[in-house]
């Protein structure tokens, strides 16, 4: 059993006001800090920096909202109110790197900040960890996920809008078999239904909901675990087993609990 590490988050005003600098600012994200599910994640996610000794900090009760939500939603003023104020913050302790849980942070961050000066190396949290994972071979102990098959879902905004689909996909094959995939996958994926601010509003008229049938579409893979990597998809695929009384048997977990998993943190 690998050595357990006690979890100290550092936080960036702290590390600011001894004089230090951290490598990466940990961006968690408003699911990351308030939804109850999502906040498991980000502490298997902040184990890995641990185990693995990575300089970083995260903002704390300074972080806010990116904004997105506001700017899919069609607020354009509040987009651009929340996005200055967190250049503004990123300013004062000179962020240069940033790794992100979500896509729709990261997406954000990447593409949409620097129109307003705020130009960061971004990483999603599934890039880092395989690159990671590279770095350290043979730390993961790949009997621990042996059992479970295991299918990954594509979050659009890591996918189709950004382009990444293999970091999920390298990251499950040295953790576990590898992906049983859902039909249809990466490119052609279908949303989980959430993106695009639809997670705070109410549903529009039609004759099923988007999650149930991508639900439906991961099952299909009689795989016992579906794995995400982004908030909203984790959300809509859970109510999508519930939905399908399937949530005794096939459970739902981002990719760094597996990983954190496979590490035995």
């Amino acid at each position: 059993m690998t050595e357990q590490k006690k979890i100290d988050i550092p936080v960036m005003a702290d590390l600011h006001s001894k004089g230090k600098k951290p490598e990466y600012l940990f961006w968690v994200g408003c699911a990351g800090a308030y939804d109850d599910r999502y906040k498991k994640v980000t502490r298997a996610f902040a184990k890995i920096l641990t185990y693995f000794e990575v300089d970083y900090a995260v903002l704390g009760t300074e972080e806010t909202c990116t904004g997105d939500p506001a700017r899919r939603a069609g607020n354009e003023m509040l987009f651009q109110m929340q996005a200055m104020q967190v250049i503004e913050t990123f300013k004062q302790y000179e962020v240069k790197k940033i790794i992100t849980i979500c896509p729709h942070c990261y997406n954000t961050f990447k593409n949409e900040y620097p129109d307003f000066g705020g130009h960061y190396e971004v990483v999603h949290h599934t890039q880092f960890i395989k690159n990671i994972l590279e770095e350290h071979p043979g730390k993961v102990d790949p009997e621990i996920l042996k059992k479970h098959k295991i299918t990954y879902h594509d979050p659009c905004y890591l996918g189709r809008a950004n382009g990444e689909y293999e970091a999920p996909r390298e990251i499950i094959g040295q953790i576990a078999a590898g992906a049983l995939e859902i039909d249809p996958h990466k490119s052609k994926a279908l949303c989980c239904g959430a993106g695009g601010a639809q997670m705070f509003k109410e549903a529009e008229k039609g004759d099923r909901e988007v999650y149930d049938l991508r639900t439906e579409q991961a099952l299909a893979t009689d795989a016992d675990v579906v794995a995400t990597a982004c908030p909203f998809c984790m959300t809509m695929i859970t109510d999508g087993l519930k939905a399908h009384n399937r949530e005794n048997d096939v459970k739902n977990y981002d990719i760094a609990e597996l990983v954190a998993m496979a590490l035995g943190l």
